[in-house]
């Protein structure tokens, strides 16, 4: 692991949150079970018992793991929220818990919502309190007081380090060139070369813009992951693997595609698990977990939890370090992130709302609703695609002469390796506004970059083309600002009147119109068929 030193201060603002539990099963810990004790020394219990460090579901033997006390880096909106303390840590029993009592005041983010916030608090919604009115669904007004029982202890860093604009390619990288910077920095990274089956010899920083895009990740922060885990950036003779370069060492994953795909994949499952209250824990190698800090923002989590994948409590520390670990490099390389989200945040305002949407096929034609809410690029992450396939009585990959049609008017920015990218508000930039994107269509047919569609204009056919594909078929899912919009959430997405609602798992769920409900199910039955109408909406 490379360490490099930020070479200027940066001020430092925040408060920090009392107290987290340890993980998800909320279990009395006894007396001797070791900790990952939270920043700062807040370490008080609360009546909400806290559970004990493990690796699969037993005690750990570990020596207890202390966390620096830090602060947080400027941002756009405030933050956090208890005035700091200074309390030694009490003997738990579990008879007799010592509660406290104090709440927290917490200051709304940009994305966050009721039911989300409660589960990172640990709290049920009702008991959460504000002086302004509470939405019960829709997304809150960053910045809006709420107050919250205080029901955890032993959290991660409430420190934010990294804002969503730079997590996600968002209009803070509008203006960045990839290629420039990798061919200017002078590293291995500039001379590398893989061949990939779709491009063929595809250059180091090409293949970077390629994952970036692809997944909607900030490519300035690909870079510096690369630089920090490997030193491919700014050295020639990196000390770093040259097949394995960040970490996942599986013979598969060899070459840097493969490495990249991996990352975004995890960074993916932080971003959006924090977003959407799927993620509140992290478990580092050594089998240590601790409860996330409550008052993250998305980046952050996002950060928090890749890391985690990749080192031990103790690494992770270091690799979090504000001086000397990743976000000074971060920092060194591309200058404050902070400053760049002051203009771009935040990403979607409370008051957005999805454009007038068609089902994208051809009316009258029966397709099926083959698969709901599941990860809009890589496997995991948000749970923002939903897929459609046409009728058939052929299983499987087959070709057919029906076409997909754009839901909504606007410029087609990219058509390649199966996948077509609508701009809706035509700057040509998927950076930038509402972005609609199609996987899976047929390389024959299919629209040409450059063209501007109307609704309901046709855009190609479904197929197996690019990506994994067990059969024909459609995928499709939402983007503003460069951020994956959540197919169940405070922006439902909804096409000719149809709402989309999430399964317990990935790829279940169903969509529904007025007292009308369709279940989704990949093998097409009856129940499944979905018809666009031209009444519809």
């Amino acid at each position: 692991m490379r360490q490099f030193f930020l070479y200027k201060f940066i001020p430092l603002v925040g408060l920090f949150i009392a107290g987290v539990s340890l993980a998800c099963s909320l279990t009395p810990r006894s007396a001797t079970a070791p900790t990952f004790v939270a920043p700062g020394g807040v370490n008080s219990p609360t009546n909400t018992p806290a559970a004990v460090a493990s690796i699969g579901g037993g005690s750990v033997t570990t020596a207890e793991v202390a966390l620096p006390e830090t602060g947080s880096p400027i941002t756009p909106e405030p933050q956090s929220t208890n005035e700091p303390q200074q309390a030694p840590t009490p003997t738990l029993t579990p008879t007799e818990p010592i509660v406290n009592t104090t709440p927290i005041i917490y200051y709304t983010q940009a994305g966050d919502t009721l039911p989300v916030v409660a589960t990172r608090f640990g709290v049920q919604p009702e008991e959460i309190y504000s002086p302004d009115d509470i939405p019960e669904t829709a997304l809150f007004n960053p910045g809006q007081v709420l107050i919250i029982p205080n029901r955890l202890a032993n959290t991660t860093s409430s420190q934010h380090f990294m804002p969503d604009s730079e997590v996600v390619y968002s209009p803070s990288a509008l203006d960045f060139d990839v290629d420039d910077f990798a061919m200017g920095s002078g590293g291995y990274l500039s001379e590398y070369s893989q061949y990939l089956a779709t491009t063929g010899v595809t250059t180091g920083p090409d293949v970077v813009l390629r994952i970036a895009t692809e997944n909607s990740i900030n490519p300035r922060l690909l870079l510096a992951l690369l630089e920090y885990q490997a030193g491919w950036v700014y050295d020639l003779e990196p000390s770093g693997s040259l097949e394995f370069p960040l970490g996942q060492t599986r013979p598969r994953d060899e070459g840097l595609y493969k490495q990249l795909a991996w990352v975004v994949n995890q960074l993916s499952i932080g971003y959006y698990g924090w977003r959407e209250g799927r993620l509140t824990e992290i478990e580092f190698k050594d089998g240590v977990t601790a409860r996330l800090a409550p008052d993250l923002n998305a980046g952050t989590a996002a950060l928090q939890y890749y890391f985690a994948q990749l080192y031990d409590s103790e690494q992770w520390i270091a690799a979090l370090d504000i001086d000397s670990g990743f976000p000074a490099l971060y920092d060194a390389m591309f200058g404050s992130p902070w400053v760049r989200a002051l203009s771009v945040e935040p990403l979607y305002p409370p008051d957005l709302e999805q454009p007038r949407l068609i089902l994208p096929f051809m009316i009258n034609q029966i397709w099926s609703y083959s698969g709901g809410p599941h990860g809009a690029w890589e496997r995991d992450g948000a749970w923002a695609a939903v897929d459609f396939a046409p009728g058939s009585l052929v299983p499987g990959c087959f070709d057919t002469e029906v076409y997909t049609v754009a839901a909504a008017s606007g410029l087609v920015v990219r058509s390649e390796n199966g996948m077509v990218s609508i701009d809706l508000d035509g700057d040509g930039r998927e950076q930038t506004g509402w972005v609609l994107i199609y996987l899976h269509i047929a390389e024959k047919g299919r629209v040409p970059p450059g063209t501007w569609v109307e609704r309901g204009d046709l855009i190609g056919h479904p197929s197996c083309e690019g990506g994994f594909s067990t059969g024909t078929h459609l995928h499709m899912a939402r983007k503003y600002n460069g951020e994956w919009i959540v197919a169940d959430g405070p922006l439902p997405f909804v096409m000719s009147g149809w709402t989309v609602h999430a399964g317990d798992k990935a790829y279940d769920g169903t969509m529904s119109r007025g007292n009308q409900s369709i279940p989704a199910n990949p093998l097409s039955p009856f129940e499944s068929q979905i018809i666009r109408r031209s009444t519809d909406p």
